[in-house]
């Protein structure tokens, strides 16, 4: 695949994870530092477990919720358009293809 098309298709998954995961703002809540929890909190004030989470991972998950597939994506998509491609892009959309269905 060819570097355009890898930045194309990393911009695809990450639309189709964000459109089937919990909506809304992802927080790291709960009662326990040591299993925390993540919570998506909706426009209209409601709140829907997300994940539970260990310590260490339950900021990582909030800082990368649905919420950020849109730039992100958008971000791909004007890199792939920009020629030279840029190496950075290039590498964080074959990761993301490489992991996202």
């Amino acid at each position: 695949m060819d570097a355009g098309t890898a930045l194309r298709t990393a911009a695809d998954r990450v639309e189709r994870l964000a459109a089937r995961t919990t909506g809304g703002d992802w927080r790291v809540d709960g009662l326990l530092a040591t299993r925390p929890e993540v919570v998506a909190h909706s426009a209209d004030g409601g709140t829907e477990h997300v994940a539970e989470a260990r310590e260490r991972t339950a900021t990582w998950i909030a800082a990368l919720s649905p919420a950020l597939a849109a730039p992100l994506a958008a971000w791909l998509r004007a890199a792939a358009a920009q020629e030279p491609l840029a190496p950075e892009a290039v590498s964080v959309a074959r990761v993301l293809s490489d992991r996202l269905p």
